[in-house]
Order: structure tokens, then sequence, then C-alpha cells
């Protein structure tokens, strides 16, 4: 292995299976499952593609209008397999879809030639479930990434969510454990996948998440007449202070906590419009409404906006239509929103809590917070909103910290842990051939 890794001759694979199971890459993010790991998979499977690399994508149909394969973009098809009803399968239940799932999933294969595939990738651990039965099947490698761990969403549990259930649990713990490769999106992450779920070290690699540089990027231009331009392409106030949220609408991600600080001191007497962009996501389509009835009791809807998820330029627009980009979630495995938001030289303000952490550098590129207190929040927020030069400082702190992302960076990092996973497999099988392993 040394030998190969030191002359470069890690073979290359020709195709990736990824699996998606309970989220579509078409899907748009931001709503319902869809989010930083749909973008994530789009991101790495075109630049894959350019690369070279083919790569299928397997989802389950959510209509029947679906096509069975869909050209995402060259060299990228996304698969629609048929598990279950199309409409009003909550992501709770896809766990009794998942054998009609690897059913379609090994249907697919069986149509072409052996070794049509030269890697699973699975994305979560539902599509780890499926990735697990596929490789013993194909006889190729198997690498998982989780994006998020439910042990350490319930030790961070938001008050009133629901705690992630003890099924999830023991299916993440055999993926982890049978996987070949595991990808974790941050060092914390690999950290709690060994002291949370014995994960083997040896197996662990850390492939950071990455953003789109060329259209997440400041303003040309003077910034307070680019600011004003956006602010009027999008609706919002010209005049005041903004501060946005931009993320799927739940208790995890913690939006709650923006709109109570709003209605605490000093904040309330502030100038300001908190801009909430989402749409209603796991235990939140309980009470798709909450935060609407929210910023009604506390006497503040005046100063609350509510936007649809936002694409391509209109969510970059909105970035940098902010004064601040508000990330209080209790658990993030990287937070991709806060990385796209210092990518257009807005400062975040983000909770000190996960993939955070590294996706903002304390009083650089913005501001961690520890906890959740309202109060702390309408501090640090109101501290910031009348301090101009030091948001200045920050954007410029911003811009450069989020230069060092890339999903370019993302995918060369991935193919690696790829050419790895291919050739120590291929090295087992030439191993049992030659009789010198036991299996």
């Amino acid at each position: 292995m040394a030998q190969l890794r030191a002359a470069g001759l890690w073979p290359t694979p020709r195709r990736i299976a990824t699996l998606s199971v309970h989220t579509s890459p078409l899907e748009q993010p931001g709503t319902g499952d869809a989010g930083g790991m749909n973008v994530y998979i789009v991101e790495v499977s075109k630049r894959l593609a350019a690369w070279g690399v083919e790569v299928e994508i397997f989802t389950r149909a959510t209509s029947s209008d679906l096509p069975p394969v869909v050209e995402m973009a060259p060299g990228v098809h996304v698969r629609h397999i048929t598990a279950g009803p199309f409409e009003g399968l909550s992501k709770e239940e896809l766990p009794s879809q998942l054998c009609a799932f690897t059913n379609g999933v090994l249907r697919a294969e069986a149509a072409h030639p052996p070794g049509y595939y030269d890697l699973i990738h699975s994305h979560y651990w539902m599509s780890g479930q499926v990735g697990w039965l596929a490789r013993e099947r194909w006889g190729v490698p198997h690498v998982h990434t989780a994006h998020t761990l439910a042990k350490v969403k319930n030790r961070l549990i938001a008050t009133g969510d629901r705690p992630e259930p003890k099924a999830r649990v023991i299916g993440e713990e055999q993926v982890i454990t049978e996987s070949d490769r595991l990808v974790a999106n941050t060092r914390f992450e690999a950290q709690d996948l060994v002291t949370c779920y014995d994960a083997d070290p040896t197996k662990l690699s850390v492939v950071q998440p990455g953003v789109d540089l060329g259209r997440f990027r400041p303003s040309s231009g003077d910034p307070a007449t680019a600011q004003a331009a956006d602010r009027r392409r999008l609706g919002l106030p010209e005049r005041g202070h903004l501060v946005a949220f931009v993320g799927r609408i739940q208790p995890l991600k913690g939006p709650d906590v923006l709109i109570r600080a709003l209605a605490a001191d000093p904040l309330r007497e502030t100038d300001l419009t908190v801009v909430i962009c989402g749409g209603p996501s796991g235990s939140g389509l309980d009470r798709p409404t909450s935060l609407i009835e929210l910023a009604a009791s506390l006497g503040v809807s005046d100063k609350v906006r509510f936007l649809p998820p936002q694409t391509g330029e209109a969510l970059a627009a909105l970035y940098r239509a902010a004064d601040l980009v508000a990330v209080p979630s209790h658990n993030e495995s990287f937070g991709l929103v806060a990385v796209e938001a210092q990518a257009c030289g807005t400062p975040v303000v983000a909770a000190a809590v996960g993939g955070l952490v590294m996706a903002v550098t304390d009083e650089v590129s913005g501001v961690l917070v520890n906890g959740h207190d309202p109060a702390d929040w309408a501090r640090v927020l109101d501290d910031l909103l009348r301090s101009p030069a030091r948001r200045a400082r920050l954007s410029l702190g911003a811009v450069q910290h989020a230069a060092n992302f890339s999903w370019d960076r993302t995918a060369d990092g991935l193919l690696r842990v790829y050419r790895e996973a291919v050739s120590e497999h291929r090295a087992l099988i030439a191993a049992r051939l030659a009789g010198s392993y036991s299996w």
C-alpha cells in the first residue's frame, strides 16, 4: 500500500453509486428534509464527473411523475427508486421502506455487467444501511458519511424537540462498524464517531465541505449602495439594520432564539429587521406557524420578515443584504450557511457548537456565542450592530476565512479516500486469492 501511495498509483474509480435515500439532490434546500447534505452531494458529484468519474445518485421517488433517471449534469445521473407511497411518508417512517429501496438499487446494478460500480458512497444512516447490503452483494468498498449523529443530537437537543429514536442509534452503530471508510466533515465529528460510536480511527478521514466561491462573493462597488440594491431586489427594508437566518425551520436550527433575542433588551429598541428564510422541516412540521405565533406573542411581528427558501443569486443577495447572519443551531456537523454568508462578506454570529467552531473563526470572521440564552444573543448582536468598524473588520476576515473552503478541495479529498478504499479492497481480494488472508 505504501509503495502504491508513493508511486501515485492509487486507482481512480470509474463509477460511483451515491446513496441518498431520504432526500433528493434535485430538491430545493431549506425546506422539508433538504439541506446542506443536498448541496454537498450536488456540488461534489458535478466536480467528480468533470474529472472523469461518473456518479449515479440513488434516491427515493416522491412523485409518480418523476422519470426513472434524470441527468443532473454531464456524467451525473439521479435514479428514482420506488419505495413506499410517493407522498405523505415522513423521514421517521422511511426505515420501513429500506428493504424496498435496497431491492431497487440491487435491480439497477443487476441490469449492468458485473463490476459496473467501483464504490458505494452513502449519505446519512438510512443510506448506510442500504450501502451495507449492496457492498456485500457487489463486492465493492463502502464509504459512509453520517452528516448528523443521533447520539450527538440527543445530547444537545433543543427544548421541545423530539429525541432521535433508538432504532436510528442502532442503525448508525451498525453502519459505522461495517463501513470500509468513514468520512467526517470536521475533526470534531471524527472525535464523536470514535468516542460515541467506537469507530475505528484508521478508517476515518476528515474532508471538509466547501462553498461555491463563484456564486457566493462580496458585492462589487460601493458596499452601502450594493446592499440597498440587494434589499430592494428581495423586497426588504432598505433602512435600518438587518439580521438574517437561513435554514430549515425546526427547533434544532434555533430560529426561535433569534426572535426571542429581538424581543430582549437592548435589541427591543433597535431599528432592526430579522429575516427568517426557509421552510418547515422535521419536528417543525408539527407547528409550521410556531415562529409567527412566537413573534406575535412577544410583540415583535412588525420586526420579523419571513421568506421562502432562496436559490442561486437570490440566496447570495440575501446574505449580502444582511448586516449579520445568525446561526443559532443547537448542533451542526459543519454549518454550510455560515461559510456561504462569510464568502459574501457578511459576518456570522453562530452558536459555539459542533462544526460551527470551525466554520466561523471567533472575532476574525464572526462571533461565537456560548449557549442559546436570548439575552446573550441580544447583547452580542447589539454590540455588533452598534459598531460598523468592527463589522467591517469581521467582513474582511469573513471573506478571507471562507476562501479556505471550496468544493474542488472537498471533491479532491473524497477522491483520495475513494482511491485508498478501492486499493485496500483490491489488496484484500488479492490476498484472499493467494490464500494469505482469512475471511
